[in-house]
């Protein structure tokens, strides 16, 4: 199997513990702390530390090294972090955001914001290799995997990774039914495992396939019981109550929301049961319960302000207090709570920074449709933020980005005698290639 050697940093860690003489919980704080200052919030864990000094992640994302760099007054070479990275483009993704086969070299199968390549299987032969023995390194390749989707996907959206998801979740079940391991290392393959299948699920999620999505997080869910990981067990949850809202079933948004809770609660968490309850949040609003909306919405920011734990997952670093406003302001939009969703989508666009472009495509163009309502229309508002939608495309590539756009259109297609309207959607249909 190719693989970047894992090379711990030796020099993050002594700056942590010489210089500052912090835990890892409390340097990952102290990086909030700083990102809230320079207006850039980042969703920082001990677990997010160690695995950089850990050498898990060579480089860390940009708005990371921002930050490092300002709250140790050092470089990132100064720090251990290894420079000397290929750049994106060796993914083969074009301007237009489209992933391209690279006929000489298919062995990286995924490669994330700072280049670091990862393969599971030399994807360009014919047949794939007998597994083996299955040892820590290769969960650790399954945990990169997943770390390369979201960062990626944060940044770029869904198109130009789904195929390659699926090709090493794929080899994952291969190893799982074919290699050979004991049973503590088949246990934490198979929550391994379940964590790529959530993560090629959001990918199908976000690129408009809800029916694989729900088959994905099925899977992830029987891993979890199987494994007795009760962190995936929640995270498969939470993603299928996710999918029953946007599928339009509310009442199974609410009970898969509250089984993510239950299954959770004694976890040492809050900031997952903060997800969770404003998941919960998403399914009422649907059914237009405010009152019962409120009150998870309620229970879900007292969660939040508990703060951080060494408990909190990889997977919820995307959970920042932008997305706490932006989850609030979807559920205030379905309720037709217009003027608070505005706010709070815009909200959750300034509190992201420059992180997390996908989300803050969707979050603007949130803002555009509620000030394109009928009962209280801003056209020249809402074409404003319908214009920063479109300035992010082609970067960022994701189906509910587009049908958003769609969405847009529609809401302002009312107001389209206003000038800055018309201007627009001309340039809507030009660049989307729509008539």
């Amino acid at each position: 199997m190719a693989d970047h050697p894992r090379s711990p940093n030796a020099q993050l860690r002594a700056v942590r513990e010489g210089d500052f003489q912090m835990s890892r919980q409390e340097f990952a704080k102290l990086i909030v702390k700083t990102g809230d200052g320079m207006g850039e919030p980042v969703g920082c864990t001990s677990r997010l530390v160690a695995a950089w000094e850990d050498g898990e992640v060579r480089l860390p994302r940009a708005v990371y090294r921002r930050v490092l760099t300002k709250v140790t007054g050092r470089t990132l070479r100064d720090l251990g972090f290894q420079l000397d990275t290929p750049p994106l483009a060796a993914q083969g993704v074009t301007a237009h955001g489209t992933a391209q086969e690279d006929p000489v070299d298919r062995r990286a199968f995924l490669t994330d914001d700072m280049g670091a390549a990862l393969s599971l299987l030399p994807l360009g032969s014919t047949q794939e290799k007998t597994p083996g023995r299955i040892g820590t390194g290769d969960i650790r390749a399954v945990d990169r995997a997943v770390t390369t989707i979201y960062a990626h996907d944060h940044d770029h959206g869904s198109a130009a990774l789904r195929r390659d998801a699926s090709r090493a979740l794929h080899t994952a079940y291969t190893w799982l039914q074919d290699g050979i391991y004991t049973d503590k290392t088949g246990k934490r393959l198979r929550s391994a495992t379940g964590h790529l299948s959530i993560a090629a699920g959001w990918l199908s999620y976000d690129s408009g396939r809800a029916a694989d999505a729900r088959s994905l997080y099925g899977e992830a869910l029987a891993a979890a019981r199987i494994a007795d990981d009760p962190s995936l067990e929640g995270h498969a949850f939470g993603c299928l109550s996710l999918l029953a809202k946007a599928s339009g079933r509310p009442r199974e948004a609410v009970a898969a929301a509250q089984g993510a809770q239950a299954v959770v609660r004694t976890y040492g968490s809050p900031r997952m049961l903060s997800l969770f309850a404003m998941r919960e949040a998403g399914g009422w609003a649907l059914l237009g319960d405010a009152s019962a909306t409120d009150k998870a919405v309620v229970r879900s920011h007292n969660l939040y302000a508990k703060g951080p734990t060494d408990a909190d997952p990889a997977w919820l670093e995307f959970f920042t207090p932008a997305e706490l406003a932006g989850l609030e302001a979807l559920a205030r939009a379905d309720l037709d709570q217009h003027a608070r969703a505005a706010a709070g989508a815009e909200q959750a666009v300034l509190l992201h920074g420059d992180a997390f472009a996908r989300n803050r495509a969707l979050y603007t163009a949130d803002v555009a449709i509620q000030h394109a309502v009928r009962d209280r229309p801003e056209p020249e508002a809402a074409a404003e933020a319908a214009g920063r939608v479109l300035a992010y495309l082609p970067e960022v590539r994701s189906d509910r980005l587009l049908q958003q756009l769609h969405n847009v259109e529609s809401a302002l297609q009312r107001h389209a005698a206003v000038p800055a309207v018309a201007d627009w959607l001309e340039k809507y249909r030009t660049t989307a290639g729509v008539s």
